[in-house]
């Protein structure tokens, strides 16, 4: 049986159709209803690590599991503002920054994994991650309210957001191929 931490990660997956759903409808009350969708299941995000580390429940499938509810439920959003309602929309090519950026580092962990190397999240990606969740919470509100129009703060955070990310995804970058470097280096054979 999975324990609570994986729990709280299969319900950020479940909760995606339900985000998009509403997400992809106009008006204020679904953009509300949206907004606390994904305001629960980003809040998992930080107790299903919570709860882990607090209770020893580490497992091989939560290693797994938690950082891929993270990136679906992110580019869930993501991808439903590029074609969403008018007042949430996002630039197609900025999304794909996005996206691209952290497959871009989902990759690199992997490569660093098959030599030894781990990448846990750095300062700058916490950072980003945390931009990136206010932005989107911004983003979803939209303009959907006369007394205030969320969207461009969600686009200036966002923007931000991507600046840090890129920044980090070289500072990945870096990390693995000076180890593949030196590692290619110690394996070479003397001559």
């Amino acid at each position: 049986m999975p324990g609570l931490p994986n729990i709280l990660s299969f319900f950020r997956i479940a909760a995606i159709p339900f985000l998009v759903y509403y997400l992809s409808t106009d008006g204020p009350s679904h953009a509300l209803i949206a907004l606390c969708i994904f305001f629960v299941a980003s809040l998992t995000d930080y107790l299903d690590g919570y709860v882990a580390r607090k209770h020893g429940e580490t497992t091989i499938l939560g290693t797994f599991l938690d950082p891929l509810a993270d990136k679906l439920l992110v580019m869930a959003v993501l991808i439903t503002l590029v074609g969403g309602v008018s007042g949430s929309r996002l630039p197609a090519w900025m999304v794909v920054l996005i996206v691209g950026r952290e497959m871009a580092v989902t990759g690199l962990r992997s490569v660093a994994a098959g030599e030894g190397l781990i990448l846990p999240a750095d300062r700058l990606g916490k950072l980003k991650t945390l931009l990136q969740l206010l932005a989107l919470h911004a983003l979803i509100l939209g303009d959907h309210f006369d007394f205030f129009n969320f969207h461009p703060l969600g686009i200036y955070v966002l923007w931000l957001a991507l600046v840090l990310g890129l920044w980090s995804g070289l500072s990945y970058y870096r990390k693995v191929a000076g180890h593949l470097r030196s590692a290619h280096l110690t394996r070479r054979p003397r001559e």
